[in-house]
């Protein structure tokens, strides 16, 4: 998608009342974003969730100059748009019906990596916090996995650091426009970061970090984490807000234990009581509850696909390039009888080239 085309998906984010939830409902019922803004505003007030109120606030909007000034921002900083309705959109995100229909990156990376590793914690690290986040960081980059966080003061910024000194892609996640950096304290930092991961955000340009925006910021960190990884957070910190985001998108959860008396271990610990979160002690759990520890099996996949038949091969291709998906889903992209898959399905698993996950979800094995 050029970056013109996105004038009118901008437009709509800034229409008052109308979150992303909204906008993705009024686009699948008007075809395009350009047409919900062509649309008569009593059609608009009949579909669901918007009203005579939504509608008419719709119609009135005929000043795009805020958009434009956008695009020429966009262009002019070489800016990412990741627009949900586009391939380079994040694979993990389009199941979860509150994430952002547009995002914008700068830097170097993908949003559709092998595997995606979250880590948050609190801006009170302690030297405990801060020498598991390092070691952590540090064992992971021989998995592939790519970091993201919140790039906040404390253990979302050690995270990044430690990546970063690695050459290990990570990225953080905004809670305001690409135009400015908060906290400034780590403005050094995100331009090392450029090289070798980058900066994401929701949020256009001229928008401040506003209270109630890291909150949205946190939702992204949830959705795009495969696992999120709890360093440190008290009882009511941010990181723990972000935990129970993941645990309400059937995300994987850790959290580093601590001692009872510690104040910014009293959240992690909660969450492992309450079974919210498994406990990490170690990059090697990390790796056997993501299945992610290397075998002799999984050295050998290469052999094992190349005796697959043809429309076989197409069919893991699918699912590798998916991460995780649901039967339903699969049958209705690749248009096939849902009976049929399954059996396809059962076929590969055996073979132990797929694995089956909760609710009738496949990722490779």
């Amino acid at each position: 998608m050029l970056p013109q085309d996105l004038l009118y998906p901008i437009a709509l984010k800034q229409i008052p009342g109308i979150g992303d939830v909204l906008i993705k409902n009024l686009i699948s019922y008007c075809g395009s974003a350009e047409a919900v803004f062509k649309e008569k505003r009593g059609k608009l007030s009949k579909i669901p969730g918007i009203g005579e109120v939504l509608a008419q606030n719709i119609v009135s909007h005929i000043d795009f100059a805020r958009a434009e000034k956008e695009l020429l921002f966009i262009e002019k900083n070489k800016i990412t748009c990741y627009y949900y309705l586009e391939n380079n959109y994040p694979q993990r995100l389009r199941e979860i019906l509150d994430a952002p229909i547009l995002m914008y990156g700068l830097g170097n990376f993908g949003l559709n990596p092998p595997r995606m590793v979250g880590i948050v914690g609190t801006r009170n690290a302690s030297e405990y916090g801060r020498q598991f986040t390092q070691k952590l960081v540090q064992e992971l980059k021989e998995h592939q996995v790519q970091i993201i966080s919140g790039l906040a003061v404390g253990i979302d910024g050690i995270a990044h650091k430690a990546a970063t000194d690695i050459e290990l892609t990570n990225i953080g996640v905004l809670a305001h426009g690409l135009d400015r950096l908060y906290p400034s304290d780590n403005k050094a930092l995100a331009k090392r970061m450029l090289s070798h991961g980058g900066l994401l955000t929701e949020f256009p340009s001229k928008t401040n970090p506003d209270r109630e925006n890291f909150p949205k910021r946190n939702r992204i960190v949830a959705g795009l984490a495969d696992v999120l990884i709890l360093v440190e957070t008290a009882i009511k910190g941010g990181a723990r807000i972000t935990a129970e985001i993941a645990n309400s998108y059937n995300k994987d959860v850790m959290a580093l234990p601590g001692r009872t008396t510690d104040y910014y271990s009293q959240g992690c610990n909660y969450l492992i009581k309450e079974s919210k979160a498994a406990m990490i002690t170690c990059t090697d759990d990390l790796l056997e509850l993501m299945n992610w520890k290397k075998s002799k099996k999984a050295r050998s996949e290469p052999n094992l696909f190349s005796v697959l038949a043809e429309e076989d091969k197409l069919l893991v291709e699918y699912i590798r390039k998916k991460v995780k998906v649901g039967l339903d889903e699969m049958a209705f992209d690749l248009n096939v009888d849902p009976g049929s898959l399954a059996l396809k399905l059962l076929e590969l698993e055996f073979a132990k080239h797929i694995r089956t996950l909760p609710g009738k979800t496949y990722e490779l094995s």
